[in-house]
């Protein structure tokens, strides 16, 4: 999913001053954690920089909410309180979106989050985030 994007240095250091800012204001999401430490991993990833600035450009909210246990890398996942404005109204995959005969929407949620070197929540993802505030408010139940 990695891509060959670079964000110019000023796009880079708003981000990451964007980032930081949330994971400050937030930090029953990321307990135990120092966003120091996190810079440093994305600072040492221009890809994920690239991925979480399409993730904002997009209308979202990334924040950091788990740890993966077997690699140590960060999970970042949208935290926005409902679905980001250029994500929406999309089909799930290819398949949904060609099968469509009216009303087509502009793409599908794989191949956007692809297109973003990120991926689509799996639903013990998605279960796990609505554990720790409340986003997407309008899709969940």
């Amino acid at each position: 999913m990695a891509t060959n994007q670079q964000l110019s240095p000023t796009i880079r250091q708003e981000l990451l001053r964007t980032l930081q800012a949330r994971f400050e204001q937030n930090p029953q999401r990321h307990q135990n954690l120092n966003w120091s430490t996190v810079q440093a991993k994305l600072e040492a990833n221009p890809e994920k920089l690239w991925s979480l600035h399409e993730m904002e450009r997009t209308g979202g909210e990334p924040d950091v909410v788990a740890i993966e246990e077997a690699t140590g890398e960060f999970q970042f996942m949208d935290c926005s309180p409902e679905s980001p404005a250029g994500r929406r109204s999309l089909c799930y995959d290819r398949a949904a979106l060609d099968a469509r005969k009216e009303a087509k929407p502009a793409g599908n949620a794989l191949g956007t989050a692809e297109a973003m070197g990120i991926s689509v929540l799996t639903e013990e993802q998605y279960r796990a985030l609505q554990q720790v505030g409340k986003f997407d408010q309008k899709t969940s139940s």
